[in-house]
Order: C-alpha cells, then sequence, then structure tokens
C-alpha cells in the first residue's frame, strides 16, 4: 500500500519517513484494535490487536529516536527495549504507568504524546515536541511533575517502586506497572522497600514490577546479565512475588542472533507477530493477577537498544554529532517508519486507551479526596510551667489526624517510642502481620516502620504527591539516606499542576541530644541540604522553640499544598517559652522575640534550635550583670528571612511570597552586634547574615564525638555559655 493512499494526519508534522504496509497485514489497518467506546483490545490474540501493538511499539521507538536525535542529547536505548511491553500495557488499556528509570523519559514522552496529553502543553505535533524536548517550559530530560498525563518524576535509580506503591494503596482497584532497568536494579532499596510494603499491605497487590532484563546498563553490561533465566526467576519468587512470568525474545528468534540477549525488530514479520502474541498475553495474565491479589513479576527480557540507532550500551545515549543526518539514525529511523494509516490507528488507541488521554483519565491527573480532619486538638501548656516534651506534643495532633484520615501513613525507621512519639503507634498501631498488644501493632495499623530511611521516605512522600497525607519521622542523624526521594517528590510539587498535600516530616534526636551515641548519631549536617533547598520557593525548614510552638507548627503544615515541610525538634523536656499566637505569626515573619535586655550596648542573638536556647538566656544573664544588653530571637522559619528574589517562589504552584520586610527585619536584628547560633548548620543562619549590616558572628555545629550529655557535647562544639559571651563581647569591642 503507497504512502499516499492514506492522507498523513496533521499531528505527524515534522516525520521525517514514512513507510509501507506489507501486503500480508494489510487487512490488520481496516480499522482502530481498540473499538469506539472500548479501553482496551478485546483480546490478546487477536492477530489485528497483535500487529497494531507492533505498529505501536515502532512509534514508540521512531519518535524516542527522533526526538532526541533531533537534540543530539537524551537517551534512546533503554526504553527501546521495553516499548514492545509499554504498547501491551497500553493496548490492555492500562495507562497509570510509572518508572523507575529517568532515561525513560523520551518514550514516557511519546507515549503521552500519542494519546494526546502533551497538548494540553501546546505539543500537538512531531515538530513541537521535537522543539519542546529537553528545553525550558517543554520536556526536560528527566521526568518531572509537570508533564500533562505522567505519574511521577524519575531521576535517580531505585524511586519508581515507592510511586507504584503508594499508587496501589491510595487506588486498590487500579492498575500501576512500574517499568524497573536491570541497571537500576543494583540498587538496594528496590527489592527490600516492596518486600516491607507487601508484608504490611498484602492485599495491595496492585502494582506490577516489570523489570527490563536488557542486559547492559549505561556504559557496561548490567551486574545482573550472566544471571539464568533460572537465576531471575527465583531471585523474584525469594523475595515473595507468587508468579514471576519472564518472557524471553531469544526463545522466538529466527535472525540467528548471538548471545542471551536479542532485538525483536531483527526477526520475521511472522516471529514479531508471535513475540507480540506472547507478550501481550503475559501481560494481560500478569495485570489481571495483580489486580485481583497475586503478587506478580513481569520480566521481559530483549537486548538494549532493541530497533534503535546502536545496540547494547552503545544506544544509551546520543552525543553531539549523534544528529538527524548521521547515516545509522536515517537507518533506524527508516527502519521503523510507520505508515500514515499506521500512525492514526496507533493515535487512536492510545486515546482510547483506559478511556481517553492520560491528561484526563490518570490518578493524579485529579485531586484526592481528602477527609475532614475538623480542628485539631491543640493543648496550650503555660509558660514558665512544667518542663515539656515537644514531640510528644505533636504526636497527640499527628494520632488525630490518622484517626480522621484512613488513608493517612505515619513512617518511622528507627522506631517511634524512642523518638518521644510512642502515643503515635498507640493511637494509629504499626501496620504488621502479627497483633501484638504490647508493641501497638497490627495488620490495620498506620505505622509503617520498615527498617530503610528510604522506604520511609519513600512511601511518605510517594503518598503525599499522589495525594494522600503523610508524615515522615525520623532522627535527624539518619535521616539523610531518604533525602534523595523526598527532594525529587517536593521539587515535582513545585511543578505540579494540581494541588496535594505537602510532604511533610519530623526530625527528633537532634544532634546535641545524642551525646552518648558518638557521631554516628550527630548529623545536622543534614540541615545543609534544607539550606539549599530553601530557594528553591517551596521547601519550609521549621525550628519549633518549644512543646507549643510544634503543635502551631505541625498545625499550620497540614493545612498546607505543594511544600515540603521539616520540623525539627528535640525529645528531651524543655522549658515552655511561647504561645501558640507567637508561632503562628512566625510562620508569617520567621522569628519570635523571646528576650529584650536592657544595656549600654545590644547583642541581637538569632537563634535556630529548642535546645541550643539554654546556654544562650545563661550567657544573656551573664551580659546583663556586665551591663551588655541582649536581644534573643528565636528563628522558627528561616526562609521567611531571605529577601524575595533569593527564593525561586515565583515559578512554584501557588507560590509563597511571603518574606519579612526591610524594615521589619531592621526591627528585629539591628543591634551594636548580632550572634548567630544553632546546634546545626551555620548554613540556616544565610538568611540572616545575608541581610544584616551589624557587625556579626556565626557559632554552630562543628562535628560529633561521644560524651556523657548535652551540655558536654556543646562544649566540644564551642557552644557554652562562656564561649557564647566571650564571643560577644570580642564582636561589641570590633
Amino acid at each position: 500500500m503507497p504512502v499516499t493512499a492514506y492522507a498523513t494526519p496533521a499531528f505527524c508534522d515534522g516525520i521525517q519517513y514514512f513507510g509501507e504496509t506489507p501486503a500480508e497485514v494489510a487487512a490488520y489497518l481496516d480499522g482502530a484494535a481498540i473499538g469506539e467506546g472500548a479501553r482496551a483490545i478485546a483480546s490478546p490474540t487477536d492477530p489485528k490487536a497483535v500487529y497494531q501493538t507492533i505498529l505501536a511499539a515502532d512509534a514508540l521507538r521512531y519518535l524516542t529516536l527522533q526526538m532526541t536525535a533531533s537534540k543530539q542529547s537524551g537517551h534512546p536505548g533503554g526504553f527501546a527495549s521495553i516499548a514492545d511491553g509499554i504498547a501491551a500495557l497500553v493496548m490492555l488499556g492500562h495507562k497509570n504507568l510509572i518508572t523507575e528509570v529517568g532515561h525513560h523519559a523520551p518514550g514516557f514522552y511519546s507515549t503521552v504524546f500519542l494519546d494526546r496529553s502533551l497538548e494540553a502543553m501546546g505539543i500537538g505535533t512531531v515538530n513541537q515536541l521535537c522543539d519542546r524536548f529537553r528545553e525550558t517550559d517543554g520536556l526536560l530530560g528527566h521526568l518531572s511533575g509537570q508533564i500533562p498525563g505522567l505519574l511521577n518524576p524519575a531521576g535517580p535509580l531505585g524511586q519508581g517502586q515507592h510511586f507504584a506503591m503508594a499508587g496501589a494503596k491510595l487506588h486498590p482497584n487500579t492498575l500501576f506497572p512500574v517499568t524497573i532497568g536491570d541497571g537500576g536494579l543494583g540498587e538496594p532499596y528496590i527489592i527490600s522497600s516492596m518486600g516491607h510494603f507487601t508484608t504490611a499491605y498484602p492485599q495491595s497487590t496492585n502494582f506490577l514490577p516489570i523489570l527490563v532484563w536488557n542486559g547492559f546498563s549505561q556504559e557496561h553490561h548490567s551486574m545482573v546479565s550472566t544471571q539464568s533465566n533460572e537465576a531471575m526467576v527465583a531471585y523474584w519468587h525469594g523475595n515473595g512475588f507468587t508468579d514471576v512470568i519472564l518472557l524471553d525474545a531469544k526463545e522466538y528468534d529466527d535472525a540467528d542472533q548471538p548471545g542471551a540477549y536479542v532485538d525483536s525488530t531483527a526477526f520475521s514479520l511472522k516471529q514479531r507477530m508471535a513475540f507480540t502474541q506472547a507478550l501481550l498475553e503475559a501481560t494481560d495474565r500478569a495485570a489481571k493477577q495483580a489486580l485481583s491479589g497475586t503478587l506478580t513479576v513481569l520480566i521481559v527480557k530483549q537486548l538494549k537498544g532493541a530497533g534503535v540507532h546502536k545496540r547494547g550500551a552503545k544506544s544509551h545515549n546520543l552525543y553531539p554529532g549523534d544528529s538527524l543526518e548521521k547515516d545509522y539514525i536515517a537507518a533506524a529511523l527508516q527502519a521503523r517508519a510507520l505508515p500514515a494509516a499506521g500512525w492514526d490507528l496507533v493515535r487512536t488507541n492510545f486515546e482510547r486507551s483506559n478511556g481517553g488521554p492520560n491528561v484526563k483519565t490518570a490518578v493524579t491527573e485529579s485531586e484526592l479526596p481528602l477527609a475532614d480532619l475538623g480542628q485539631l486538638p491543640l493543648n496550650e501548656f503555660p509558660l514558665d510551667g512544667d518542663k515539656q516534651i515537644a514531640t510528644t506534643a505533636m504526636g497527640l495532633l499527628v494520632g488525630h489526624v490518622g484517626q480522621q484520615d484512613s488513608t493517612f501513613v505515619v513512617t518511622n525507621a528507627d522506631g517511634n517510642a524512642a523518638s518521644g512519639i510512642s502515643n503515635i503507634n498507640q493511637a494509629l498501631k504499626i501496620v504488621h502481620p502479627t497483633t501484638d498488644d504490647l508493641y501497638f501493632q497490627g495488620p490495620t495499623g498506620q505505622v509503617y516502620e520498615p527498617l530503610s530511611e528510604d522506604a520511609c521516605a519513600g512511601m511518605a512522600a510517594a503518598q503525599a504527591l499522589f495525594g494522600g497525607r503523610s508524615l515522615w519521622c525520623s532522627y535527624e542523624s539518619f535521616a539523610i539516606n531518604g533525602l534523595p526521594i523526598w527532594q525529587t517528590v517536593t521539587q515535582a510539587m513545585a511543578e505540579l499542576r494540581r494541588s496535594t498535600p505537602s510532604t511533610i516530616c519530623l526530625f527528633t534526636a537532634g544532634a546535641l541530644e545524642q551525646g552518648r551515641n558518638g557521631w554516628t548519631h550527630q548529623r545536622p549536617e543534614i540541615e545543609n541540604y534544607f539550606a539549599a533547598m530553601m530557594r528553591n520557593g517551596n521547601v519550609f525548614p521549621l525550628f519549633p522553640v518549644d512543646a507549643n510552638s510544634i503543635q502551631a507548627c505541625y498545625d499550620w503544615a497540614v493545612g498546607t499544598n505543594n511544600k515540603g515541610i521539616t520540623i525539627t525538634a528535640s525529645k528531651s523536656p524543655l522549658p515552655v517559652r511561647t504561645t501558640l499566637v507567637q508561632t503562628r505569626e512566625a510562620l508569617e515573619t520567621g522569628t519570635i522575640t523571646l528576650q529584650e535586655t536592657p544595656g549600654e550596648k545590644t547583642v541581637v542573638f538569632a537563634v535556630v534550635g529548642d535546645m541550643m536556647l539554654l546556654p544562650v538566656f545563661e550567657a544573656t544573664a551573664a551580659l546583663a550583670q556586665a551591663g551588655i544588653g541582649s536581644k534573643i530571637v528565636a528563628i522558627v522559619s528561616p526562609r521567611r528571612l531571605y529577601r524575595s528574589s533569593d527564593v525561586a517562589w515565583e515559578n512554584c504552584r501557588d507560590g509563597d511570597d511571603t518574606f519579612l520586610s526591610d524594615a521589619a527585619f531592621a526591627t528585629l536584628f539591628d543591634g551594636d552586634a548580632l550572634m548567630g547560633i544553632t546546634g546545626g548548620s551555620s548554613a540556616m543562619l544565610e538568611p540572616v547574615m545575608l541581610r544584616s549590616t551589624s557587625p556579626r558572628d556565626v557559632m554552630a555545629w562543628k562535628r560529633g564525638e561521644t560524651t556523657a550529655s548535652a551540655a558536654k557535647l556543646m562544649a566540644f562544639n564551642g557552644l557554652t555559655t562562656e564561649a557564647i559571651v566571650a564571643r560577644s563581647k570580642t564582636l561589641l569591642l570590633g
């Protein structure tokens, strides 16, 4: 059938090469395999559906290669080896697609281009698809939160399964396939996180890991490339999967390709049909089992780069010079070229699949209904009364949230009791297959406790991104292991086109409380991470002053959207210095003035942290005896103390442009000297040091050591009353 026999669809504007239809399959182009009003093909064994799945896979390969070659940049090879699998999922009506592999981004862009989702961002033709790839306000090199129809961001390996599992938990009747690269399989968190999830939520089998077993990583053979099929199947069985379905392209090869990994696009048409039908059947079986309670994994074994310009690791990345004019690029595009009628059918099938374009039907394209929390039961402690534990006060509020919202989840790797929040366990119970009242655990619990910060951060952050409430609790020192996915999600939240609950963290047991545990438990450098992220625009590290202050902080946090909020507080009993109203105001202005002492000259103390206030108050008393005045300003929300121009708030959804004015800053911090003091990272004091014109200095954490008390650890870091007094006097003398 010549190309001219069919009018070229308008969306094909920009396609460089069109193919012809072999006579033996012309009958399979007489209409879309997904009928009008249908959500999927009628049968995975229907020859028309099989051939149109081949067309879809080749269309995805074609677009992926043309898009990347148009910019001489990007990653076509990995996705090319699973293009048949993605095509099969779409033809079967499963489009809530998730990936662990950021390098597959061009293929996923091609998928949502074909189903018309990208029209929501003004991409309606292939020319526009290529023009907008890897451009500002376009299709960035790795998946983000802003692309219509795509469910999850993807950059660092080892994260995608968290999104699939959170989706499965929140949407029990929807399938969430997640592609996992065999290079990424080396990340230790993938299998362990799935193991804990499936033990905690055995009914949530509706996520479907799809291993892209193509034999290669980015620049070499993958570390699992030498495993036999039997060993790979045994590996997944050994990690709790009931059914392991492996489809090996080698078994269908009639092109005499060497090696264990082969390219299905090199098969004869007869064998491509056989391979594709087997893949449709395997995918259909895997999907149905996952949706009906059987933990299932699908493994597709096919050579990396199948059907594109190169094979193996050489197909992974395009470099300058890998242009559309290169003979090997042109030859690959010509080999994959579809007839105009084929493009039209692929577009129709993708648009009809699952009831419409993903931009309208994906679960993340609408806001998840949330339970009404009512008023949180705040308990305002009297000033100067008994000392109170801030984390425990917050724990009572967390229990209330979970009791009102059954989808709410609290995650913690090191145990809530160790952080002074065992009341959360008592109220919500640890989710565990063994019921034991002594440990407050049972199958319907809402406290998720894998011994992995990645799994904790992953579940909490992914649930927030997918529209549910969550709280990640961690020792400040250990949280670093979970921060990569938390950062990924907060960045995605800034870019989202919808509102979603903020991802909230409680970091307890700060370094100053962990003397006897030594430096392994003393890592407040984590605050550097958040200090840098504050400039993103939607990240708010909070440092409540006391048990009243932390309640106001959490009350504010659960009412926000699309933010990343960290609350850092001690688990030790500390004085109650503030009212709820003061912190509510501080969440807008950034600070609370705790004390002003008159004197001939005035030292202003800008203090981050609750425990650090103890030597500061003692220092002001000593300074007063010397006739030196002081002011103690507690920094509750340092992000508010930046200037508007310091922060990229304009580019965030619901951009928050509340910053302390110059006049208000001067009123707070102007003095004869300014001392920034923190028991954590000095980076949290940057907004103050940046704006102040007073003589100023910083006293902050240096490094950890084993000590018998918090006071001795402060002394090791030079954070004593005597040191603060001496430094203040030196600063005043100039």
